[in-house]
């Protein structure tokens, strides 16, 4: 599985946890937010959201995790775009279930709140929780189907219900979209990736000038 983590200002000094908890589990990781305190430009939740939606709808990369001080900032923004199914975890059992139930393709994660002496332990438990062989599997079990048909029928609605990436880019405000086009990490990521999808490229190549 290919994984992007995105960190936000506030949260950057927590990269280095993220990392490190994801270690030894044979995925492909992309660190492309910010990874300390004197990053810039210094990233809000706003454009961590962007990013993360733009990676998910490019198939850029298979999964996201994103986070801020509480998680919620994050997890509001990213859930503004479409193909994002995102979870809001604070501990093992969030994950154990979004991934058996929800088998979405982004998380959140309290970066700050609540993060004290064994945060990057919980970390690790998490993420034992959220990749696993059971994604999608269904809890309890006599439920799969229903949650299957529900996961579905997500995707369709978020179909129906948001215009397409290239016409949420050229609608966003400036200070919203340079940030997160133009972060050195990132771009080079976005501009690979774009080169499949006529429509965000021609888009790009405006916005990028």
């Amino acid at each position: 599985m290919k994984i992007a983590v995105i960190n936000e200002i506030s949260a950057a000094d927590k990269n280095a946890d993220i990392l490190q908890a994801l270690e030894g589990r044979g995925h492909e990781i992309l660190n492309l937010g910010n990874t300390t305190g004197n990053d810039s430009p210094r990233l809000l939740y706003i454009h961590t959201g962007l990013m993360s939606a733009l990676l998910l709808n490019l198939r850029a990369v298979d999964f996201v995790i994103g986070g801020c001080g509480t998680g919620l900032g994050f997890f509001n923004a990213v859930m503004q775009y479409p193909g994002v199914f995102c979870g809001h975890l604070l501990n093992p059992l969030d994950a154990f279930l979004f991934a058996r139930i929800n088998a979405g393709n982004c998380v959140s994660l309290a970066l700050n709140q609540g993060y004290g002496w064994a945060g990057d332990v919980n970390l690790r438990f998490i993420f034992d929780n959220l990749f696993t062989p059971e994604v999608g599997s269904g809890y309890p079990l006599h439920r799969a189907d229903p949650q299957r048909q529900g996961r579905e029928l997500l995707v369709q609605i978020s179909q129906v219900t948001h215009r397409s990436m290239a016409e949420i880019l050229m609608s966003l405000p400036e200070n919203v979209v340079r940030p997160a086009l133009m972060f050195t990490a990132f771009r080079p990521v976005l501009e690979e990736s774009a080169r499949a999808y006529t429509d965000i490229q021609s888009v790009l190549t405006k916005l990028l000038r």
